[in-house]
């Protein structure tokens, strides 16, 4: 008896797509599957998956269609989308929302799930990356006019002003050298990383603005802090990147609840909710919280970035959702 194709989807469809969650066959992630003489042949789209997860799944496929009744073999065949370098803008309305420490560890949370990961430092004024990082000190090299990029111990490779720039040297450069900056560092040699993660400046000033004309994100993610103030600044923002035609990826909310090292009690004392409130109000998602945590704050100090920690829960889940957006076909 040879199994119907109806069969064998809802048979891959009790294995989850790592990423959405979705069956394999619901998702997209698996083709409509053929069967020939009892072989069954499954085209997987395996684009954002690491080895580990690749093989996990051809597993699990194994395991759940081998079952059926007719099924002799199961040949899986895994395709993966080549796509050019993509750009994801990280920014906010203002400063001191958290922007930095979610770029640093969404670049090493994304890792984690497949993709290859460069890190760009477009605060050309104050570069916080080689801190958060773990890279204070070192240098890029060039070749054939083309910065290297600095490693890290996270497998981001990475470039900032700041390891460009002399510590602690003050940068009062005017629009066209920070944009001849900013290119130098966008245009480096990336080797296989696939993806950029770029941290902006607060605002909607020069360096957005070049980098909008001259280096187009394929998507933007807005950070805000839950206060109404923090919330009216990342409007703008919003605005900025709706009206150069950028997709909004999703807004996130920094410093949303303070847990008392000492009691345990949650306080707001930025508030609580408001970034997901604006984010219905404008009608673009939400994309999660991190907490206002001094663990994040002393690891981030100390070059260790929580992400690093594959156990990590709080970035590895806006992560997955931002990896969930990448991975959709293009419109």
């Amino acid at each position: 008896m040879t199994p119907s194709t109806a069969d064998l989807t809802t048979a891959l469809d009790t294995v989850r797509d790592p990423i959405s969650g979705q069956g394999l066959a619901e998702s997209g992630r698996a083709a409509p599957p053929r069967v020939s003489d009892g072989v069954v042949s499954i085209v997987l789209d395996v684009t954002g998956l690491s080895g580990d997860a690749r093989a996990t799944l051809e597993a699990a496929i194994n395991a759940a269609v081998s079952t059926l009744e007719g099924v002799e073999a199961v040949r899986v065949a895994m395709t993966s989308e080549k796509r050019g370098r993509r750009i994801i803008a990280i920014g906010s309305g203002k400063g001191g929302v958290g922007k930095s420490t979610l770029s640093a560890n969404l670049a090493i949370a994304l890792t984690h799930l497949g993709f290859k990961v460069g890190l760009v430092d477009a605060d050309i004024h104050g570069p916080s990356q080689p801190r958060i990082m773990g890279t204070e000190g070192l240098r890029p090299t060039a070749t054939e006019k083309r910065l290297d990029p600095v490693p890290t111990s996270f497998g981001v490779p990475m470039l900032s002003m700041g390891h460009l720039a002399k510590p602690g040297q003050a940068i009062a450069w005017r629009g066209p050298m920070v944009g001849s900056a900013l290119g130098q560092i966008i245009d480096a040699d990336w080797g296989d990383a696939d993806l950029l993660i770029v941290d902006l400046p607060p605002g909607t000033g020069d360096i957005q603005l070049n980098m909008i004309q001259k280096h187009k994100p394929a998507g933007a993610l807005i950070v805000s802090t839950p206060q109404d103030l923090a919330l009216m600044d990342a409007a703008r923002a919003v605005d900025l990147f709706n009206t150069a035609n950028v997709p909004i990826i999703g807004l996130v909310e920094n410093m949303a609840g303070y847990a008392c090292p000492h009691c345990g009690e949650i306080s707001d004392p930025f508030g609580k909710g408001g970034a997901e409130a604006a984010a219905g109000t404008m009608n673009i998602p939400f994309l999660g919280r991190i907490p206002l945590d001094i663990a994040i704050r002393r690891a981030s100090d100390a070059g260790m970035p929580p992400a690093a920690d594959r156990d990590d829960a709080i970035f590895s889940a806006i992560a997955s959702r931002l990896a969930e957006w990448l991975n959709k076909p293009p419109v």
